[in-house]
């Protein structure tokens, strides 16, 4: 179990005894019948970007090293269907899948017996937030080395109003004292047993929060409150299907980053990268960067090598040159690309074809002749899309469109090809010192662009990562200056139909 100890200097200890918790747990309420929503099955059932509601909140969990068990009330006739769930994403931490409650505080009571005796963290979470993040996760986890009870919260951006039964304003609470309750829940074991002990004997008892029967029945506790975010969206009525469904869609990852040259070399050393558009940009820079970490880099373009990635010969012809050199191939990287301007109505058929068959086909068919290298070395291809995939830019809509087709792909190939242990991911920079954007731009402001060496040495992270199926956005640091695209060594292959 994995907790930092460390606390903040408001902490206040509830008791002299130090807490020693023997297992953190994560109980994950998924007992709603989906009733608001109008849906036939629980909404904790209903596909989001492409996975049932529940699998992605048991993922948080599943992926937060500082939990050690999960525990899943479901709802009444339906714990096959998570149980199967669960056993299909190969979640090792769910020990229990069980039959939940009528109400949620009978659902408690459930989850406190399947827990068992003993001191422990139980953190009680909703099964349809499925956007809680694993910081969240984690700052409630620490806060309970000083507090035993925590609470997740986001400040109201709305004015709060309080009415009477003819819907008249009684009261206009003082808004920077309130917040808007999410979950996770924490607490000591010990706590939320006793509090729900207390509330046994009394015959008016009912709550849907937990932390309302610990400020209730313990009113002498202090209830940690720390911040959530506006993410964390509970799927209740239909319009938050759509939005969690968005919110999912631009989600970017964070790349882990290696701080150590040797583990780069370590991890690196004796593998294979194929790098379709490696002849300059931030295909260059990676097969550099690739090969000073002992990585056998094999890259191909339109003008350096002849290859084009809309062309299915040439791209077979370009794996087996670098799989018959090495006998593997464990990266695939397609940087290659073409960015036209103009308004569509404007453009010619030889155009729009050439940029469509580059952006999309390309990627399309690099990723079909790569499955089976990726398969033997469970490797990862890896995509480029761009800031302009989130909304479409008046004149080039093309290139915009086939940015959000990419995203769309890694996303399903993802799913698709997780069962071959082979990982998908898209590298989304921002504005990059690159030919292709000179070409389209002509000069800018140095320090407004991104410099291509720090897009490659993400997209190095990525390779080494454990991810799949995320966009990983990449931002300039304050105060960095890129490299002039106009520089020799980034021409000296350039073609206006590559991109790096």
């Amino acid at each position: 179990m994995t907790q930092d100890h460390t606390t903040g200097s408001d902490a206040t200890p509830d008791t002299p005894v130090p807490w020693r918790p023997s297992r953190t747990v994560a109980v994950v309420l998924a007992g709603g019948t989906g009733t608001r929503l109008g849906l036939g099955i629980p909404k904790q059932l209903l596909k989001i970007a492409g996975k049932p509601i529940i699998e992605h909140t048991l993922a948080v969990f599943e992926a937060a090293p500082e939990i050690d068990e999960i525990i899943v009330l479901m709802a009444t006739g339906h714990v096959a269907d998570a149980q199967q769930i669960v056993d299909k994403a190969g979640f090792r931490k769910v020990n229990k899948v069980i039959e939940g409650g009528d109400t949620r505080n009978a659902t408690t009571r459930i989850a406190l017996d399947a827990v068992g005796e003993g001191d422990c963290n139980i953190l009680f979470h909703d099964a349809v937030r499925p956007l809680v993040s694993g910081r969240i996760v984690r700052e409630c986890v620490n806060a309970l080395w000083t507090y035993s009870a925590v609470d997740v919260a986001i400040p109201s951006a709305d004015t709060i109003v309080q009415v009477d039964e003819d819907d008249c304003i009684t009261d206009i609470p003082v808004r920077s004292s309130l917040r808007r309750g999410q979950t996770p829940q924490a607490f000591r074991s010990g706590t939320i047993r006793e509090a729900y002990r207390h509330a046994e004997n009394d015959p008016h008892f009912a709550a849907t929060d937990d932390c309302g029967v610990v400020l209730r029945y313990l009113p002498g506790t202090p209830i940690k409150v720390i911040d959530g975010s506006d993410e964390n969206i509970k799927v209740t009525h239909p319009v938050d299907v759509h939005l969690a469904d968005k919110l999912f869609q631009l989600a970017a990852a964070q790349a882990p980053r290696v701080t150590d040259e040797r583990s780069y070399t370590e991890e690196l050393t004796g593998r294979t990268i194929v790098v379709f558009g490696g002849s300059y940009g931030i295909g260059h820079d990676l097969a550099e960067l690739a090969r000073r970490y002992g990585t056998q880099v094999f890259p191909f373009s339109r003008s350096s090598t002849g290859t084009h990635v809309e062309r299915a010969e040439d791209v077979e012809a370009a794996l087996k040159t670098a799989f018959e050199a090495t006998g593997r191939i464990d990266h695939v990287v397609v940087t290659a690309g073409i960015l036209e301007k103009g308004p569509l109505s404007e453009m010619d058929q030889e155009t729009m074809d050439r940029v469509l068959q580059v952006n999309f086909v390309g990627p399309v068919i690099v990723a079909r002749q790569s499955l089976p290298y990726l398969q033997q070395t469970k490797g990862q291809l890896l995509l480029y899309t761009s800031s302009s995939y989130t909304r479409g830019r008046a004149d080039y809509a093309l290139y915009s469109s086939t940015k959000a087709a990419l995203v769309n792909l890694t996303q399903a190939l993802s799913d698709e090809w997780a069962e071959f242990g082979v990982r998908v991911n898209c590298v989304n920079p921002e504005r990059t010192a690159t030919p292709m954007r000179t070409k389209a731009f002509g000069e800018e402001p140095e320090h407004t662009l991104l410099a291509a060496e720090t897009v490659a040495q993400v997209s190095l992270d990525v390779l080494i990562s454990d991810l799949t199926g995320q966009v990983i956005d990449v931002r300039r640091a304050p105060g960095e200056v890129p490299a002039q695209p106009g520089s020799a060594r980034v021409e000296r292959d350039a073609s206006p139909a590559d991109a790096g």
